[in-house]
């Protein structure tokens, strides 16, 4: 089977593990490309994708422009913040005059959690989930996997913690759905009040103990504290960032207790200092430069595998 199952990336849900292998063994052929002197294939040269971001971005935004430019695409941008949307205009009637325009595929980031599969349902477009609120961010997931995948060569019984702000996290949901399905040992760490409850039943187990964790895993994946959602809630959910660096923060002295070598990753942007030191950030332990280089070749790969479904 050389084909997706899904005609859409809403999440990880939905995927399955031959989807996985898919998305990785294309991902791997393009990060051939994007290190060859020429970078550009003219694999979508006929199709036309619109960026449709709804809250701010920087990295994950220019990430897929630079994937859809490499396949030969037209992309058009759209920002929320300079459209009709202020002005009253719905999703739908935002989408819909878009697509009259002739486009192909959408990239959508949403600050509302289920969206993408709103819109999925309204228009005949495929549509790629770029992170939908608290809910899913299905490329980052991917990344993190392929990236883990390249490094670690299986991901089969390894020990893998995601640490931090699991609660206000679309990172953290979908790499524990694609880590799962691929054979991993998830474990949440953070504080209790920035661990949802029920987490467990998504075959993770929890811990409040950054020490006891690092002892226990293969890779540390560390999360930023996402202060713009807490102060949103107007809910302070720790006393203070450097309460929390000193529990939950990872430092070179932390790395240094331990007898295992673990990997370090970040999906970023990174709060150096609160969650993870710049000499760790820095130091040959964390495959963070990896992760973004990879984006782009995972991305090229959804982006060109969803575009072959039509």
């Amino acid at each position: 089977m050389n084909k997706l199952s899904v005609r859409h990336l809403i999440g990880i849900r939905g995927l399955c593990e031959n989807d996985i292998e898919l998305i990785f063994q294309a991902a791997k052929e393009f990060k051939e490309v994007i290190n060859r002197p020429i970078k550009k294939v003219p694999s979508l040269r006929d199709l036309t994708i619109a960026n449709l971001f709804f809250e701010n971005s920087t990295r994950t935004r220019l990430s897929f422009e630079l994937a859809q430019k490499r396949l030969s695409a037209d992309v058009v941008s759209f920002s929320a913040g300079s459209s009709s949307v202020k002005k009253g205009e719905t999703l739908v009637d935002t989408v819909n005059n878009i697509l009259a325009m002739k486009v192909d595929l959408v990239v959508m980031r949403h600050p509302h959690p289920g969206a993408p599969q709103f819109l999925a349902n309204k228009v005949d477009t495929i549509i790629v989930n770029a992170g939908d609120g608290t809910h899913e961010h299905p490329t980052q997931a991917l990344l993190d996997a392929f990236s883990l995948q390249e490094k670690l060569g299986t991901l089969v019984n390894k020990n893998i913690a995601i640490i931090g702000d699991i609660r206000h996290s679309r990172v953290a949901i979908s790499n524990i759905l694609c880590l799962k399905l691929l054979g991993a040992n998830v474990r949440v760490c953070g504080p209790k009040t920035l661990i949802p409850k029920h987490i467990q039943s998504m075959g993770v187990t929890v811990s409040h103990n950054l020490d006891e964790t690092l002892a226990w895993c293969d890779v540390a994946n560390m999360l930023r504290i996402q202060q713009e959602r807490q102060e949103s809630q107007g809910v302070s959910y720790f006393p203070s960032l450097r309460e929390y660096a000193s529990s939950f923060g990872l430092n070179k002295a932390r790395l240094d207790k331990l007898d295992n070598e673990i990997v370090i990753m970040h999906p970023g942007p990174i709060n150096r200092g609160v969650e993870i030191t710049s000499d760790v950030a820095d130091s040959q332990h964390a495959i963070i430069l990896d992760q973004v280089e990879n984006g782009v070749a995972v991305r090229m790969a959804v982006l060109y595998l969803l575009a072959s479904m039509q």
